[in-house]
């Protein structure tokens, strides 16, 4: 009688791992989704060039619904796994870290694991190849040291103008306006060569993506969904 009994339990178990992993039939009933279709998700956890190592995972979940013939085939909240593909480190010269992230597959409301291929896409810190690049390197930092300068510039400029302008009737702003600009620019000016300077040894930024972080994305190749 144990035999027996046990024989059951095993002939049950093999049922249903056969039946687990089996493909998908092909005569059920699906739904497409056009390559082409954009998604918009959100990171369930922070990836970093700074922390995280090639090959680690990720997640992400889906925001908006995913609607054909007025069906909702892949609902909002649906999840997303990736993986961190490759990373380039921050080097000297201000050259920042990229971040390469690869999408592997979405999870389906009746639990099927469909691969599927993303590219992110809207960001302004986009790689040539589809990367997300921490900065651009020495001439980023330049750029951005000399708007820094125009900035000190300007408000030094500002303060002669506005501090003085009850003074005196306002004409005194004849003379601290010209004064303050003058100030601002040697100071700035002061400002950019040392900035400029330390970019040159400075080690670039690294990539951080912040959790509940939101990212558009566009499908590379069709997908078809079962639908339950």
């Amino acid at each position: 009688m144990k035999k027996i009994f046990s024989f059951l339990i095993l002939a049950l178990f093999l049922t249903q791992s056969a039946f687990a992993a089996a493909p998908f039939n092909a005569n059920a009933k699906t739904k497409r989704i056009t390559a082409g279709t954009k998604f918009e998700l959100k990171l369930m956890n922070p990836v970093s060039t700074s922390t995280n190592l090639e090959g680690q995972e990720f997640q992400a979940i889906l925001l908006t619904d995913q609607r054909q013939d007025n069906d909702v085939i892949l609902p909002m909240g649906s999840l997303i796994r990736g993986s961190i593909k490759k990373i380039v480190p921050a080097k000297k010269l201000s050259k920042g870290a990229i971040l390469y992230l690869d999408f592997d597959h979405v999870v389906t409301p009746n639990g099927r694991q469909i691969p599927l291929s993303l590219s992110i896409i809207g960001r302004s810190d986009m790689t040539y190849d589809g990367g997300i690049a921490a900065s651009q390197g020495y001439k980023q930092a330049v750029k951005e040291n000399w708007d820094k300068t125009v900035d000190i510039t300007k408000s030094a400029t500002n303060w002669g103008d506005e501090t003085f302008e009850d003074f005196a009737g306002g004409y005194l702003r004849i003379l601290t306006v010209p004064v303050s600009a003058v100030a601002g620019g040697i100071a700035g000016g002061f400002y950019t060569v040392g900035a400029d300077i330390y970019a040159l040894f400075a080690r670039g930024k690294d990539v951080n993506l912040k959790a509940n972080e939101k990212m558009n994305v566009i499908l590379v190749e069709p997908i078809d969904i079962p639908v339950i």
